[in-house]
């Protein structure tokens, strides 16, 4: 089936149902939606042929959604890219996928087309979101039929490796759907009197939830301000039935402080489904006794999308701290493992690498046949990251094989920050690690070794990353030292490091 398919039935029982808002204005019906979908779709089948890969790069916006139906309903690849990116890394992603067309919103379209021109995206056509140029590309209908192949490539993720350089996680119409069809079994019921509030970003968290509240009706709620301000997602709650969100945990202790500041809690607020990074266990204590009972846990990466493990809402409701500090048990569909080096499943209590296998998970890597290896054995996802399950099936993940650090629910890794700072003269080795922080889930951290005879002054260097890395990578907190506490092999002891991290201020 393909996922267009859940738009078209959803429009022909509600067509005059609001489907997509931007605050509390409605933008779109289901029956708009659908032919504004299809309208997209003729104009990209016009041009391209199925199975081409379409970009959006855009902070959220109601375009999202009828860019991410047309798409599918063109039988396209939708390959969403993450708008805080740097455009060196956007046009990176445009060569990797060789995408045919890309959407751009128009804070945006100039630096990628600077960007763009001199890469091997040269060929990429860019299309500007919104305005009379975009609603001109809006024809007549695709006309055509739409097609079926549940193995079709639908969803080309990209997410970083432990090198920092993106890759694609190929997700079909078969992996989405099964991702739906889980969410839906497990974690929320959802009808037509629901609403998706997108206070997290659409290009990967929120975006992922979009088939199943399409699927039932719910309508879409964009934030005017494009992204999450405590203040503006309570009063969207006022406006808005049912609501729910996806929140990266540093977004829940956001909403709480800022309860607890106005004294306001937030109307009509159903459900906030955190993941994306842990979940410390005092500020899910905090955050219950403020909202209730409101709250859902997903584990998942984007290999395996949204579905490897779910802490339910009648979880939270046992105050137990082990079941807290847990990420749930497994999903429908799912098998999980936890895994000792020889590959084989450990008793509950010990700690190996998690793997998982079932039809939520992608298929392989774009055009990346050894990180596909690497990753795939068997037919289990390796997930890279480390925990065990106790004796009643609940999985708690105790750290991660890879050194990513999750800054407000964004991973950023260490090596991409250290090639770029080792570029400046004045900085002999590097190590970036993350150290915990009370507001952010961790910070970066840059611990130098400075060049002979030469000095880095922190604003200098903050330039230097800017120009190479995106500006949420760069680091908050640089420490200048002799040298680095190294194996016999010369290897960098990032632990050991990590324990030498002066602590924060006050």
């Amino acid at each position: 089936m393909n996922i267009f398919h859940l738009l078209d039935q959803t429009a022909r029982r509600f067509p005059d149902l609001g489907a997509v808002y931007t605050g509390s204005m409605e933008v779109a019906t289901f029956a708009a939606l659908r032919s504004r979908a299809l309208r997209i779709a003729a104009f990209l089948r016009d041009r391209f042929a199925p199975g081409e890969r379409i970009v959006i790069v855009t902070e959220n916006c109601p375009e999202y959604v009828e860019l991410f139906f047309g798409i599918w309903a063109a039988e396209m690849a939708v390959t969403p890219v993450n708008a805080k990116l740097h455009p060196k890394e956007m046009v990176q992603i445009l060569g990797d996928s060789g995408a045919a067309a890309a959407f751009v919103s128009p804070k945006i379209i100039d630096r990628l087309r600077s960007e763009a021109a001199a890469s091997q995206a040269a060929d990429c056509l860019l299309q500007v979101i919104g305005g009379d140029g975009y609603e001109t590309l809006l024809g007549e209908e695709w006309d055509g039929e739409v097609g079926s192949d549940p193995n079709a490539l639908a969803w080309l993720f990209y997410t970083s490796g432990t090198t920092g350089r993106s890759k694609g996680a190929m997700l079909s119409h078969r992996n989405i759907m099964a991702m739906t069809i889980a969410h839906l079994a497990d974690m929320e019921v959802v009808d037509e009197n629901a609403s998706l509030v997108h206070a997290a970003p659409m290009s990967h968290g929120s975006g992922l939830y979009l088939p199943a509240y399409v699927a039932r009706g719910a309508r879409q709620v964009v934030p005017a301000s494009g992204g999450f301000d405590p203040a503006e997602f309570t009063d969207l709650c006022s406006a808005h039935p049912g609501v729910g969100a996806f929140f990266a945990p540093t977004m829940v202790q956001r909403l709480r402080l800022e309860a607890q500041r106005s004294g306001r809690t937030p109307q009509n607020l159903r459900t906030i489904v955190y993941g994306g990074g842990p979940m410390y266990l005092e500020e899910i204590r905090k955050s219950l006794d403020v909202f209730g009972q409101v709250f859902m846990q997903i584990y998942g990466q984007g290999e395996s999308p949204m579905t490897i493990t779910g802490l339910r809402r009648t979880d939270h409701l046992t105050g137990d701290d082990a079941t807290l500090a847990s990420v749930g048990y497994a999903r429908s569909g799912l098998e999980v493992r936890v895994v000792d080096q020889d590959m084989k499943p450990v008793p509950p209590g010990e700690i190996g690498e998690v793997i998982c296998r079932g039809d939520v998970v992608m298929s392989g890597y774009w055009n990346n046949p050894d990180a596909t290896a690497a990753a795939l054995r068997d037919g289990w996802l390796y997930t890279g990251d480390m925990g065990s399950f106790d004796e009643r099936g609940y999985l708690t993940l105790r750290d991660r094989s890879k050194d990513v650090i999750i800054s407000g629910g964004t991973n950023i890794y260490p090596r991409e920050v250290e090639e770029a700072l080792l570029r400046h003269p004045a900085v002999s080795e590097v190590c970036v690690v993350g150290q915990e922080h009370p507001e952010w889930g961790e910070i970066v951290v840059a611990v130098i070794v400075p060049a002979d005879g030469q000095t880095a002054e922190e604003r200098e260097l903050d330039a230097h990353c800017v120009e190479h890395i995106a500006r949420f990578k760069r680091p908050k907190r640089y420490l200048f030292v002799e040298s680095l506490p190294k194996s016999n092999y010369g290897k960098v002891l990032k632990r050991e490091l990590r324990l030498q991290l002066p602590p924060l201020d006050d």
